[in-house]
């Protein structure tokens, strides 16, 4: 059936201004629909992409495989991710290649099947990940060259020192270039003798560990300046490797470095104020005529600011995988939630144009009303989608103002009341005055979404409890129903966006009402609570402070 015989605004205006590419296709992989943001990601006008293969948005290198990869879908179709473990291509009009993330689903109008895969552009994720790599890169070329830096310093002043031994007359010139570069250096510097007694300490040190040199100088090992839990760690981790206990102090040290594992480690260095910040290290063993080790050179160098660097990268990386995760659990829900709605609006639309006759107005009444019906279905869907996107940009806020919870409460039930199955009743029992002082829309969508949760998770016959309790201190609203109940195992994850028990898998849903339910209640400072028991039924509570007209600020949206 082609796609042109649906009519519907509504549905069109859904499918074209989708921030997402949307392509759907027949049994032959023939595109029957484009949105309009397939156009700017491809460069295509609609027109010249209607009865193509979808394989005329591939390079050539990949049509082949592609028709196969689509040949075995068709076979077992069902909704997923494309191409897992594989990076996926995207081929622009103008001949440029970008990569993709392609989600696919499936679904049939009489004995016609399609295909719909929605299509993100990733080019912005890939660059984020590539510069990622290279600033890591960079960062640990800068350190190493540092400590390169000052390692070839330091055995060029070993070398002058041996020197000025042999000719007095230069000692004064070492001298003082030793002292510049002492005095100078931007890392921290420490000698200590074997057994790890710290013999000289540079202002650099003093700078940034906050002791004075007199304080450390023949009185403490390189060990104070650690942090003791890793040195413990450290400690453990060489005794069960050489299989004799090395105790947590200076031994870690001269082990790691007799071990030749001394140098770029990073460590925890502790200030005398106790704060900590992030040091590489490396300790040298200075030896004798006999090569026997008589000291240690160790130089510190602060990489908190690498650091810092590494963790803005690592959350900014982290939250571009959660945005994508959450993009992928919308594309799996839509292309499930919206399926049913839109084949029932398709199927509607289609079999309108066969009723012609003035006797089959009953008939063209009952699918008007089955697409409007499932524009409303879909309206909703859309409608939880920019409460979160609003909540999350903290676009929201309660206005409040003073109104009759009670009628409030009745207006709700008539509301939902042709969602009722078979023999279901809300019976009501409010208590307490009529009046509260809250932001009445938020509350409409709060007690709305709870009913008809309740209705939905409930068998027929059965009864859902309503109550209001309404006092001077505080707004007490419940909602009990004895339906199918939530999971133990599930009940830690009930308001976390587009999470959805494991027992209601077969009954429609985004995974976002009681998401939003929390955080509606939470910005009127309200206090939800839940008790459920897995088959008996649940029962939602929520506590609002009873606030006070006179003495409250509006708050405008």
């Amino acid at each position: 059936m082609p796609f042109t015989t649906l009519n519907s605004k509504t549905f069109q205006a859904l499918f074209n201004y989708a921030s997402i590419g949307i392509l759907v296709t027949n049994a032959s992989g023939e595109i029957q629909m484009a949105n309009k943001y397939i156009e700017h990601q491809f460069g295509y006008e609609e027109s010249e992409l209607i009865d193509k293969k979808v394989e005329v948005l591939m390079p050539s290198r990949l049509k082949e495989r592609h028709i196969k990869h689509r040949d075995k879908f068709l076979s077992d179709p069902h909704s997923r991710p494309m191409g897992l473990g594989m990076e996926l291509t995207g081929l622009k009009k103008n001949g440029v290649e970008f990569p993709v993330e392609v989600s696919l689903g499936h679904y049939s109008i009489e004995e016609d099947n399609f295909s719909l895969a929605f299509i993100n552009d990733i080019t912005q994720r890939k660059e984020t990940e590539q510069a990622i790599k290279q600033l890591n890169a960079h960062l640990e070329e800068k350190v190493k060259e540092g400590s390169q830096s000052l390692a070839l310093t330091v055995d060029q002043l070993s070398a002058q020192i041996k020197e000025t031994e042999r000719k007095d007359a230069e000692l004064e010139r070492v001298n003082t270039f030793l002292n510049n570069i002492w005095n100078h250096a931007g890392a921290i510097i420490l000698v200590c003798n074997k057994k790890g007694i710290i013999q000289f300490y540079n202002p650099a040190a003093e700078k940034a560990l906050g002791f004075k040199a007199d304080e450390i100088v023949n009185k403490h090992t390189l060990a104070l300046f650690h942090d003791n839990t890793e040195l413990q760690v450290k400690a453990a981790e060489l005794s069960e490797e050489l299989g004799r206990p090395i105790k947590p102090g200076f031994e870690v040290l001269a082990t790691l470095t007799q071990l030749n594992r001394s140098n770029d480690l990073e460590w925890h260095y502790v200030r005398k104020d106790g704060s900590t910040f992030f040091v590489s290290i490396d300790i040298t063993p200075l030896r004798d005529n006999h090569n026997d080790i008589g000291s240690y050179l160790s130089i510190a160098i602060d990489i908190s600011e690498k650091k810092v660097a590494e963790a803005e990268l690592r959350t900014a990386l982290e939250k571009e995988k959660e945005l994508n995760e959450l993009k992928s659990r919308f594309v799996s829900m839509a292309s499930h939630e919206f399926r049913t709605p839109l084949s029932a609006v398709l199927s509607s639309a289609y079999l309108l144009s066969r009723y012609l006759t003035t006797e089959d107005q009953a008939q063209r009444d009952k699918h008007i009303q089955r697409i409007v019906s499932s524009v409303s279905s879909l309206t909703e869907i859309l409608n939880d989608f920019l409460s979160v996107g609003k909540i999350e940009e903290g676009n929201i806020h309660p206005h409040y103002s003073s109104y009759d919870v009670k009628k409030q409460m009745n207006d709700a039930i008539q509301e939902v009341q042709h969602l009722l199955k078979k023999g279901q009743q809300i019976i009501y029992s409010p208590s307490g005055g009529n009046t509260v002082y809250l932001d009445p829309s938020m509350m409409k969508h709060i007690v709305t979404n709870l009913l008809s949760n309740a209705i939905k998770f409930s068998t027929e016959d059965s009864t859902i409890a309503l109550e209001t309790r309404n006092s001077d201190n505080e707004l007490i609203l419940s909602v009990k129903d004895s339906g199918i109940g939530i999971p133990k195992e599930d009940q830690e994850n009930l308001f976390k966006r587009f999470f959805r028990s494991s027992n209601v898998t077969n009954i429609q849903g985004t995974g976002l009402g009681l998401h939003i339910v929390n955080k509606y209640a939470e910005l009127m400072d309200g206090n939800v609570k839940f008790k459920s028991d897995l088959g008996k039924g649940t029962t939602f509570i929520i506590t609002f402070k009873n606030k006070k007209s006179g003495n409250e600020n509006n708050t405008d949206h």
